[in-house]
């Protein structure tokens, strides 16, 4: 099965990569949650100190097994 790869960083630090499920099962948040971060809604919707912002952004296809 194929699923997307994402990596998330909070401001410029590098947090984690993987595949939607996974990111919200480390961040405790769902995985569709996760996605929004990855949208142009969210990202004109942010506030706050820039290096507190969780920013998701989609680098690729990965292969499930």
């Amino acid at each position: 099965m194929k699923a997307s790869c994402y990596a998330i960083y909070k401001g410029d630090t590098f947090i984690d990569l993987g595949t939607l499920k996974e990111l919200g099962d480390k961040l405790g948040i769902k995985p569709t949650t996760v996605y929004f971060y990855s949208t142009p809604t969210y990202k004109k919707r942010i506030k706050g100190p820039e290096n507190q912002r969780l920013i998701v952004i989609k680098i690729g296809d990965a292969y499930e097994s």
